[in-house]
């Protein structure tokens, strides 16, 4: 079933695009960097924190873990178990570098 919007016929299942420049766009990060600059980065710090507050009374705490452990499936899927290898040798050896320019 198609509906008339401003004498067009649209399709009800396409979703309506929001006004503003498209993301990744040029004109989307001016609008972006403008935006940081006139509320600053603890703006961006207390809407995430409420966002995360408000996830976590309607989901529950159980849901993080969740989300983790999924994204932890299909990250070991995609690059295998060699990548925690890997990323964990990488600790090591930033821990000990810190360990030895704290000791000397």
């Amino acid at each position: 079933m198609m509906s008339e919007r401003h004498g067009e016929m649209v399709r009800p299942d396409l979703a309506r695009r929001r006004p503003g420049p498209k993301p990744g766009t040029e004109a989307a990060k001016r609008g972006g960097n403008a935006a940081r600059a006139k509320y600053g980065p603890d703006f961006y710090k207390r809407i995430g924190k409420l966002g995360g507050t408000r996830l976590k009374q309607t989901r529950g705490a159980d849901f993080f873990a969740e989300i983790g452990a999924r994204g932890g499936r299909t990250t070991k899927e995609r690059l295998g178990v060699e990548h925690y290898a890997r990323i964990g040798r990488m600790g090591g050896q930033h821990r000990a570098k810190n360990m030895a320019t704290r000791q000397g």
